[in-house]
């Protein structure tokens, strides 16, 4: 099969978009992206070439595998647009496929999700409202990542990003913190940017190189700090502290951005 790029005609016209990819059998999108050139074709040209595991290439590889309707079909959703205005783009898109069902196999979620991502009516007011955080249920480390989501996502707007479609909240909290021993008993972490919980993660168990099962990981490069392996919190979990402040616990000065407790 003859592999398919766009023009240089089409490209400077294109500008940045935002893109789908359909599985022909069922007429629905698996994943939504954003990009510029032939961004949109490198999705298969992947699952063809690289070593890699990911629900985006199985989906790809299974399509590719049947008898009939085995081509991927791409489709621009919108063009000629900034980078800036092609992420918001791409994230509310997501936002909405992965709430109404789509199954997207997409990381988690778009751009700038921490700001104005999808909310109900009620979180919104909780946002603009925020109520105090006053106690902690579980045992949870509450991590400041002010710095670290700003780096990301200014990052993130770059083209062909690492971070394109990843949980940017995510990215910014898992990693590199200096922890002592203290950490192996945080089962939660509550991701705090401008004093408010913005997500909460369940630290859970992986299976390591070694065959080990590890909930923290030493982050390669540093010489004491540490990673987790997380989730996003069950939504039981997550309603005890998502969107609350924790800014009347705060310290004018404070430098450490790792706290244990309120």
């Amino acid at each position: 099969m003859k592999n398919k790029y766009f023009d240089d005609k089409t490209i400077a016209e294109l500008k940045a978009y935002v893109y789908a990819l359909f599985d022909p059998l069922e007429d629905r999108p698996f994943y939504i992206g954003k990009g510029r050139g032939n961004r949109v074709f490198q999705h298969v040209e992947g699952a063809i070439h690289e070593d890699k595991e990911s629900n985006k290439y199985e989906t790809i590889r299974e399509i590719r595998s049947r008898q009939t309707k085995n081509k991927v079909k791409h489709t621009i959703i919108r063009h000629g647009m900034s980078d800036e205005v092609a992420f918001e783009v791409e994230s509310a898109l997501i936002d909405l496929a992965n709430r109404t069902g789509a199954n997207l196999t997409n990381e988690v979620t778009g751009h700038n999700s921490i700001e104005n991502g999808m909310m109900s009516a009620d979180e919104v007011m909780r946002k603009y409202n925020a109520q105090p955080l006053n106690e902690l249920l579980h045992s949870v480390a509450i991590i400041n990542i002010n710095k670290k989501y700003k780096i990301i996502r200014d990052e993130a707007l770059q083209v062909n990003t690492k971070y394109s479609g990843k949980d940017l909240i995510y990215e910014s909290v898992k990693q590199a913190w200096v922890m002592g021993a203290r950490r192996e008993t945080v089962d939660y972490v509550l991701a705090e940017y401008k004093g408010i919980i913005v997500e909460v993660y369940e630290v859970i168990e992986v299976i390591n190189n070694e065959g080990s099962p590890v909930r923290w990981y030493k982050v390669s490069g540093y010489k004491n700090r540490w990673g987790f392996h997380g989730r996003r919190a069950s939504d039981n979990i997550r309603d005890n502290y998502l969107n609350k402040s924790i800014a009347h616990h705060k310290k004018r000065g404070a430098a450490n951005p790792i706290r244990y407790s309120l």
